[in-house]
């Protein structure tokens, strides 16, 4: 038991939905003590980069820290980001992409912002949970406002870190356990079961072959617990 936890059991879980006003989806997500405000907005047209005959939408995603969101304050990032925080806009929006049909959405571009206002370890895989469900409301807005005939939406996706701590797997590890664990990982898989990313790093010895399913396999009880939330929100 740790915290009162078995080792295959998440923190506490919670989405609040329209958490914001203005946005077009909003979402606060909260996994313990880690608490994260995901936002979805909408622009008409494709990014700069895109050829203009291009028939298919985007979305993209943009993460941040608030400064006192970690125990110790961190600065902001106001004109140049670290490589932490790309890497962790990449993969949310990279996993919101594998779960859309873009040509369903042609000349749309939709951001989803992450904004961190407490961390306690598995911000990034909060954040494409929340990331998901601000998506999927502004879609369902877009459809009643006649912009989108149909939802561009595959199927749901859900994300959770895992790792080995003690020479045990843990699922949804906190900042302590983060800090101390042999292995890590931060697992997003659809709803069908299908990988979208399995990202699985050894910070000391290297690991079994059986560990790696076990971590696979705790995680996606987890994925899967959280993917039936949704329906509920």
């Amino acid at each position: 038991m740790r915290n009162g936890r078995l080792n295959n059991e998440t923190r506490e879980i919670k989405f609040t939905k329209d958490f914001t006003k203005h946005a077009l989806g909003s979402v606060l997500v909260e996994f313990g003590d880690t608490r994260v405000i995901t936002t979805a907005s909408v622009e008409i047209g494709k990014p700069k980069w895109m050829d203009k005959d291009e028939k298919r939408g985007w979305v993209t995603a943009e993460y941040s820290l608030l400064p006192s969101a970690p125990n110790t304050r961190c600065q902001r990032e106001r004109t140049k980001i670290s490589g932490r925080t790309q890497e962790i806009q990449r993969l949310i929006g990279r996993s919101l992409r594998a779960c859309v049909d873009l040509e369903k959405m042609p000349d749309l571009t939709i951001t989803i912002d992450a904004d961190v206002i407490q961390a306690d370890g598995g911000t990034r895989t909060a954040s494409i949970c929340g990331g998901f469900l601000a998506l999927k409301i502004a879609v369902e807005k877009l459809i009643v406002d006649g912009k989108l005939e149909e939802s561009p939406i595959i199927e749901p996706i859900g994300a959770i870190s895992a790792g080995i701590v003690d020479g045990e797997v843990r699922l949804d590890l906190d900042y302590i356990e983060d800090s101390n664990a042999q292995v890590d990982s931060n697992i997003v898989l659809t709803k069908s079961g299908k990988i979208i990313e399995f990202q699985t790093t050894a910070e000391g010895e290297p690991y079994e072959q059986e560990q790696m399913l076990q971590i696979f396999n705790t995680a996606k009880q987890g994925i899967d617990k959280i993917i039936e939330m949704y329906d509920k929100i």
